[in-house]
């Protein structure tokens, strides 16, 4: 019925209060009603026996038409019943008809109004959100989206936490935990917290338009300065120079050899492979050696000590400079890093998006990332939890947390304006991409609205810059070094 009445007036007539009340149940239950859908219920009952089609009337796209034909002159009165107010408030009468006088309106407001647009009274609206939001606002961070939805639809909100501190996911019973089960039992109108967006949530709740696309990374704790002990090796000169060195020293006495043996075949026999070789080695080592012999070879040898001279004097003077650099480890850079290194426990935040999907998933990378955690390599936490955990156990090294990228900024921000340093880094890959948008009630009328306020948010820009004031120190670590210089004394380490 609702999908051939969609977008189409449907009229109830009964003055049977029963029929009405089961009506009302039946609507609101099935979720006959959709605001496109227009109600003009006609009764002959007075008001005060129609308290039962309060909560019907006020959330739906309706009117009542109490028809009085007691009198000579048939009278009918049309009212709506503003959203949010509680049974037994008094319903606004918006226009009157008469037989001799016709439809006349009382009010400045049309037939069928947006109720929903702009409150005409400011109800206060249940809003959830989790504990960090709450943590947030006590400590004197504006709730700037909530505040201009507030002042763009003309309501006053309280909040309200779940009892398990968590965004939610299906439980084994059908029920919903979280935000997004306060939402579906009608304990909160809508959630102020971006939820992101899946085909399992969006059968409970509806979603508004996104408000961003996030994907989750790695946070980890950063390594200590250290002195790469092969820096001596691979850093004055690259691994390319060394192969043509080693290539040159093998080649070069072939040469020598042959060249020998045609141009003096009475000493060809003494000037063999291993002496030139040795001769050669001598010499980039910056040894003494005779030349003699014909010219060529003199020529040959003067060549070598003179690039041997170029490659040492390169060698020691860049040699110099790596000592004074000193290397900071972020190993884990993607998920195949986590699981090679199977003494590293991974943070998920619980009940989330992303846990419903590795848990889900049959194949693949996540699906070995599931699979750790029967040998303990995964831990679920609350996203109130994952905010300590950062500070302790992300901290000692041994655990890293897998989030969303706003999540992990709002972390670091804090931890750089109490420590003053860029203890952690984010991995290069991004994992995971997920819609986040705010969520109401299934098929409220509310939610088009707030959905129409979040496109304006985002085209305005205004959703990033309320972020980047929540998170001032996010990008001083944004991109930390791997290297960096020090002037200090040569240690033991240096010199190993």
């Amino acid at each position: 019925l609702r999908q051939v009445s969609w977008c189409v007036t449907v009229v109830v007539v009964s003055d049977d209060p029963t029929f009405l009340a089961a009506f009302a149940e039946r609507s609101l239950n099935g979720r006959l009603l959709v605001w496109p859908t227009r109600l003009l219920v006609v009764t002959r009952l007075p008001l005060q026996e129609l308290h039962h089609l309060h909560k019907l009337l006020s959330m739906t796209n309706s009117m009542l038409f109490v028809v009085d034909d007691t009198l000579e002159d048939t009278r009918c009165s049309v009212y709506i019943h503003l959203p949010y107010t509680i049974t037994g408030t008094k319903a606004m009468k918006v226009a009157s008809w008469t037989t001799h006088q016709g439809l006349a309106l009382t009010t400045h407001l049309p037939l069928f109004p947006d109720k929903f647009y702009k409150f005409l009274h400011k109800p206060t609206l249940s809003v959830v959100v989790d504990q960090i939001h709450i943590r947030d606002i006590e400590g004197g961070t504006k709730d700037d989206m909530l505040n201009f939805l507030a002042q763009a639809i003309n309501f006053t909100y309280k909040y309200v936490v779940p009892p398990d501190n968590s965004f939610g996911s299906k439980q084994t019973d059908g029920s919903w935990s979280g935000l997004i089960g306060m939402v579906v039992r009608e304990e909160a109108e809508f959630c102020a917290d971006p939820v992101s967006l899946s085909f399992a949530r969006a059968e409970v709740v509806d979603f508004t338009m996104p408000l961003t696309i996030q994907y989750s990374r790695i946070l980890a704790r950063r390594g200590r300065p250290e002195i790469d002990p092969w820096g001596f090796l691979f850093a004055p000169l690259a691994p390319l120079v060394w192969v043509a060195i080693l290539t040159t020293m093998l080649m070069l006495p072939v040469v020598m050899f042959l060249l020998s043996s045609s141009f003096s075949r009475n000493d060809y026999k003494h000037d063999n492979w291993t002496s030139n070789s040795f001769s050669l080695f001598r010499i980039l080592l910056q040894q003494d050696y005779m030349v003699s012999g014909w010219w060529w070879r003199r020529l040959v040898f003067a060549v070598w000590m003179l690039m041997s001279l170029v490659l040492v004097k390169s060698y020691a003077g860049t040699l110099m400079s790596v000592l004074a650099v000193r290397h900071i480890e972020q190993p884990y850079q993607t998920l195949r890093d986590l699981l090679d290194s199977p003494s590293t426990t991974m943070i998920w935040q619980s009940n989330s998006k992303n846990v419903e999907y590795i848990k889900s998933v049959e194949s693949g990378i996540y699906r070995e990332v599931a699979e750790t955690e029967s040998r303990g390599g995964i831990r679920y936490q609350t996203l109130f939890e994952v905010f300590h955990s950062a500070d302790t156990l992300v901290r000692r090294g041994d655990h890293v947390l897998i989030n969303f990228e706003i999540i992990i900024s709002m972390i670091v921000s804090r931890d750089v304006s109490k420590t003053g340093r860029c203890d952690f880094y984010l991995s290069r890959e991004r994992l995971l991409p997920s819609a986040l948008a705010l969520i109401g009630q299934k098929n409220s009328p509310l939610v088009p609205v707030i959905s129409r306020m979040v496109m304006s948010i985002t085209e305005a820009g205004l959703y990033y810059q309320w972020i980047k004031q929540q998170i001032p120190n996010f990008t001083t670590c944004s991109f930390p070094p791997t290297k960096i210089t020090v002037s200090t004394s040569l240690s033991v380490e240096n010199l190993w």
